[in-house]
């Protein structure tokens, strides 16, 4: 555990991507097993324990320390785990048994309930120093938030073995913490795990944005980005698997999109809602806001099956038939999947079509006219690219429709986490219920955490705590006095929401301190661009 925690202070204090790898690869080589296991685990946001959460901690020390104390430290310091760790009192007398390793507290953690879990987190704080219980912390609730991202997680591993990063990304899936299997064949003392008898998930391909609009179309093929969810679907050996983009398993979600493929093959494609008839006519997509109701269920009801049908439209095809495809140029893998579509149900999937188009004037011009609920932008890929994990520069571009503008009050903040819990980071911000200067209320319709620089940042901050009007736990809410014009994709009609609208990837465009409150713009503007 200590030699955990040390990664993970290391992790926070060093900026550099290379310095992380260095120090990820160097515990991978160094760590026994299973501890580096489940470091990779944690550092990849595998390993989960649904006895402890933040509110297990938070009980814990209201047993112990004063609530005063505790919320005026934790308001400060904004971080639970570290003012955890900090205001834990030593005890007494020093325990004799020496700090535990990572594989004690799994197994100590994986064995407790809600009801033994405050007696078994307080017994391994009492064994570790501040730093461990930092890291235990983290590691018991899954909130390590220090910016390691599951790529560059499997990229340190492949540095510490000198494996390829395209093998560890291979054969990671279908693996289960520590992970020994993947050590030993990193370590050439065993062969590769099979990849072939399980309807496992495949890294995807992804595109990189386009920035050099000059590119021939005579190299490159374009089709349209639609706004659904990327998903895989896997059949072998009789069963069906549907996983999203991170890897994680969604059959049980979309269980028509499960019964559907009968034939061994890997497809990539995206995951989509029938529309209505207005929408078929431009692709018989409905938006992404009406997908939204259907994600993350356990079960899915008769009346949902019918009231909103999905379907796949396939992009690429992997591997048919025990056969993989990936090492050939996409002009013969979409010459595959087009031969393919005749024999799959048409109800549930369609083919991704390409766009005509005779250079990229034309296509520029073909992708600003399209404004249909399910389109994204436009994809463009080579046509002798072999499909491959992660991102590959020159291979595919994604070319996203231009945002949408509109100027809207700051209502809320709350302060964010990691790197800005000092930081208040997180803004909600509204628009007008009809015309201010008549008495017209600001009701929100957007909560963003991005698009402005460290110095735009620390301007809100201080904006937020000199404007504070009244707080709500970790929640402010500031005057109505600053203006932000925000982007975003596309806004949605919402029964969740008291504006009635949802955004779609909103975030802040510009800070208008140039603009006074009651200029912004009214839910009228913003119910003028539903899609």
């Amino acid at each position: 555990m200590q030699r955990f925690a040390a990664l993970l202070d290391n992790l926070l204090l060093t900026p550099s991507r290379n310095g992380k790898l260095e120090l990820i690869a160097e515990y991978l080589r160094e760590t026994p097993d299973p501890d580096r296991g489940w470091a990779l685990a944690a550092l990849t946001s595998a390993v989960d324990f649904p006895a402890i959460k933040a509110g297990t901690v938070r009980g814990l020390m209201a047993s112990r320390i004063d609530p005063v104390l505790w919320t005026l430290s934790r308001d400060f310091v904004g971080d639970t785990a570290e003012t955890a760790s900090l205001l834990w009192p030593e005890p007494e007398p020093v325990p004799l048994e020496p700090p535990p390793t990572l594989g004690e507290v799994v197994t100590a953690l994986s064995q407790t309930t809600r009801a033994s879990a405050p007696l078994v987190l307080a017994s391994l704080l009492d064994r570790l120093d501040t730093p461990g219980r930092y890291a235990l912390i983290k590691f018991a609730t899954g909130a390590l938030r220090i910016g390691i991202s599951a790529r560059l997680a499997k990229v340190a591993f492949a540095q510490a073995f000198a494996v390829a990063v395209d093998a560890v990304e291979e054969y990671w899936h279908g693996q289960e913490p520590p992970y020994s299997h993947l050590f030993a064949w990193a370590a050439g003392t065993a062969p590769p795990p099979r990849t072939d008898l399980l309807p496992l998930f495949r890294p995807f391909m992804l595109a990189h944005p386009l920035e050099d609009e000059t590119i021939s179309l005579a190299e490159y093929v374009a089709e349209w980005k639609w706004d659904g969810i990327r998903v895989q679907l896997v059949h072998v050996g009789g069963e069906t698997r549907v996983y999203s983009r991170g890897g994680d398993e969604i059959s049980a979600s979309f269980p028509e999109i499960a019964g559907a493929l009968h034939i061994p093959a890997v497809l990539d494609g995206e995951l989509l809602l029938r529309g209505s008839a207005q929408g078929a006519e431009a692709g018989g997509a409905a938006s992404f806001n009406a997908l939204q109701q259907r994600l993350g269920r356990k079960s899915v009801s008769k009346a949902m099956l019918a009231e909103a049908p999905a379907f796949v439209r396939l992009y690429d095809l992997l591997i048919l038939n025990g056969e993989d495809l990936r090492e050939q140029p996409w002009s013969q893998r979409r010459a595959r999947l087009e031969a393919l579509i005749p024999q799959l149900d048409p109800v549930r999937f369609d083919l991704s079509q390409t766009i005509a188009a005779k250079d990229m004037d034309a296509l520029a011009e073909i992708r600003a006219s399209a404004r249909d609920a399910a389109i994204e932008g436009v994809m463009l890929k080579h046509r002798q690219s072999p499909y491959v994990a992660g991102r590959r520069a020159g291979l595919w571009y994604k070319w996203k429709r231009e945002p949408l503008l509109i100027d809207c009050v700051l209502m809320y903040a709350q302060r964010g986490s990691g790197k800005r819990s000092s930081f208040y980071s997180d803004f909600t911000f509204g628009c007008w219920n009809g015309d201010p200067d008549a008495g017209a209320e600001l009701l929100p319709v957007g909560k963003a955490y991005f698009g402005f620089t460290d110095e735009e940042l620390r301007f809100l901050d201080r904006h937020v705590r000199q404007h504070t009007v009244a707080k709500y736990g970790p929640v402010r809410e500031t005057d109505r006095s600053l203006v932000f014009e925000v982007a975003f994709d596309s806004v949605h009609l919402s029964k969740r929401h008291k504006s009635g609208l949802a955004m779609r990837f909103p975030r802040i465009h510009r800070i208008r301190q140039d603009k006074p409150a009651h200029e912004a713009d009214q839910l009228e503007t913003l119910r003028a661009l539903v899609t």
